[in-house]
């Protein structure tokens, strides 16, 4: 499966963004899919994850409330609807796909190539 996300870019505080990653192929649906992010110097960080179904969600205390993860298997994509933003939300945000709903990078298969999210103050 190849994921392309988009939908980053330069925001500032308290502004709303939405991510989007969309799939190749139709297995896109048997997959649990998380959404990622990387800041410079720092590791990958887990934000927000559902499964193949849509009807299991697990957010970062950091983003729980501010960020909303949703998919529409029809589009093979995935959404994060980012509102409320704050400078430290501003990394590389990655898209994957796991079986099973997961919140580790390892246990990620398959990986977007990142989209840049830059929140200024």
């Amino acid at each position: 499966v190849q994921l392309q996300a988009s939908g980053g870019g330069l925001a500032q505080a308290g502004d709303s963004l939405r991510l989007s990653c969309v799939a190749s192929d139709r297995t896109f649906s048997s997959y649990g899919m998380g959404w990622f992010r990387q800041a410079p110097g720092k590791e990958r960080e887990f934000v927000a994850v559902i499964s193949w179904s849509g009807i299991v969600t697990n957010y970062s205390d950091s983003v729980k409330g501010r960020f909303t993860i949703s998919r529409d298997n029809a589009k093979n994509t995935v959404y994060l609807q980012m509102n409320s933003l704050k400078p430290e939300d501003t990394a590389v945000y990655y898209c994957g796909a796991s079986v099973g709903v997961r919140t580790t990078p390892n246990l990620y298969k398959y990986w977007g190539q990142g989209t840049l999210v830059t929140v200024s103050s």
